[in-house]
Order: C-alpha cells, then sequence, then structure tokens
C-alpha cells in the first residue's frame, strides 16, 4: 500500500500560501480542524478528498505519495 506524503501536502499548502481553513472549506468542512487532523494524520485522507487536494494545490495525485527510493539490485551469486 501506497502511503500520502502529509509532510508535502503541508509544505506545498504553504508555499501556495493557503490556510487550514481555506482547505477544510474545499473539502466541505465547517471548521480548519478536519483539515488539520488530515493533515497531521489523526485521520485517514478518502480517495475524493485526496483529488480535490490535488487540484487545489495544483499537483498530480502521484505528486502526493511518499516517493519510492528503493533501488533494484541485481545480487550476484
Amino acid at each position: 500500500m501506497r502511503k500520502v506524503d502529509l509532510a508535502k501536502i503541508r509544505k506545498l499548502r504553504e508555499d501556495k500560501k493557503l490556510t487550514q481553513r481555506y482547505m477544510a472549506g474545499k473539502l466541505g468542512y465547517k471548521s480548519s480542524i478536519g483539515y488539520h487532523y488530515i493533515e497531521t494524520g489523526r485521520c485517514q485522507i478518502r480517495a475524493e478528498q485526496l483529488a480535490v487536494i490535488a487540484t487545489e494545490l495544483g499537483v498530480g495525485l502521484e505528486d502526493l505519495y511518499v516517493s519510492n527510493t528503493t533501488k533494484m539490485v541485481d545480487v550476484e551469486m
């Protein structure tokens, strides 16, 4: 299972100068606490929420996942 990069989401949001309140509104929350819980990992992000977050941050869905830095290595025996 792939993991969403919450730190990257926060950095992208801050770089675009978007508030948690703004993002919460886009996701249908009445206050910023719901979005805060998503960004801090206290609750899981649903697929449709992740799509909205990606759109608001101006990135693709793939950009919001932790990068796989594992390299394939041939082992000689």
